[in-house]
């Protein structure tokens, strides 16, 4: 006799069962069962029962054989038609690449986890549409500039997900153009900028690659085992790589205002560091910048009194900037 209780435990582990193939490209079976804590008869029940729900699951045969999530004629019963599931991806793509960076990227990160998901059942007469919308679409000014393709960043994303080993058009910091074997591990969202942390398998070391400089990414095809990272996780790795990496200008400032606020106000635009005890409620500002245009954005950013500004370079573009505004403002009220 079936209770109640059978009912929910079988809707809970149906759901589970949906979340763990949306999370990988492929799972084998008794793996996916194992983690589901029931026999490979019962997960094939299950399966069936998805499937019955309308979700396209493959499966294959023999000692390797599994499961994964396929792409279908129509999206899987979520409440969306075709218009509302091409512009929930093109909104998914708008917060995963133009989002704003107060928490830096909280938003980015999964709004393009989001979309992987999205993406991955979307059947290709929907994935065309969004291709076309997206390229006669205008972004505004902070999006103009130096963001990343977000067909790039989808494919990096899923080959993350999925360990699959990537082929990149990569420009160097210099202006090089070079071509980059990789095993990507993962994205990082700092500030306005999406970074990738991949094994360069032709230089034999971990790499931090910005997204917007990459301008294809291919998959080669077959799978790696992850590497262990020389830190204890992506994010650490990247801004430690970022911080080591040579800029054209080291900036620093004291910003008359505490720690904790500072880094609230400014998120993943800079490094805030505590100030000795007899200069409470100030804290140090450090940031290394292509651009000064950055680190006066960072400045104006803090909302506070600001001292001990170096380099030099960046006291003349504030002053610039301060006769420029000044100018500006006596033009107005003339």
């Amino acid at each position: 006799m079936t209770t109640l209780v059978d009912v929910a435990n079988t809707s809970s582990r149906t759901l589970r069962l949906l979340s763990l193939l949306q999370a990988r490209a492929y799972w084998p079976g008794p793996e996916l069962a194992d983690r589901l804590g029931v026999s490979v008869r019962t997960l094939r029940r299950d399966v069936e029962r998805l499937r019955d729900l309308g979700y396209p699951v493959d499966a294959t045969s023999g000692p390797e054989g599994g499961y994964r999530l396929a792409a279908g004629a129509s999206l899987p019963p979520l409440a969306l038609d075709d218009e509302e599931a091409v512009a929930l991806a093109l909104a998914l793509q708008g917060a995963a690449t133009n989002s704003d960076d107060d928490d830096n990227g909280a938003a980015a990160q999964p709004a393009l986890r989001a979309l992987t998901k999205v993406v991955q059942v979307m059947p290709p007469r929907l994935r065309r549409r969004v291709d076309a919308l997206r390229a006669v679409a205008v972004s505004g000014p902070w999006g103009a500039e130096g963001g990343p393709d977000p067909a790039v960043l989808l494919t990096l994303a899923q080959a993350c997900r999925d360990t699959e080993r990537l082929a990149l058009d990569y420009t160097a910091a210099d202006g090089t153009r070079t071509q980059r074997r990789v095993e990507p591990h993962a994205l990082v969202r700092l500030g306005r900028r999406w970074y990738l942390l991949a094994w360069d398998l032709g230089r034999g070391d971990w790499r931090t690659l910005r997204v917007d400089r990459t301008a294809t990414a291919r998959v080669e095809g077959g799978r790696f085992r992850p590497r262990e990272l020389p830190g204890p996780d992506a994010l650490a790795v990247v801004e430690g790589s970022i911080r080591t990496a040579p800029a054209r200008h080291e900036v620093s400032a004291v910003l008359h205002v505490p720690a904790d606020e500072a880094r609230a106000r400014l998120g993943g635009w800079a490094h805030i560091e505590e100030l000795d005890p007899a200069q409470r409620g100030r804290c140090r500002l450090r940031m290394s910048t292509e651009s000064l245009d950055w680190a006066a954005f960072a400045l104006a950013r803090a909302r506070c009194d600001v001292s001990a500004v170096e380099p030099s370079a960046l006291r003349d573009h504030l002053r610039a900037w301060s006769e420029r505004f000044a100018a500006a403002s006596s033009a107005s009220s003339a």
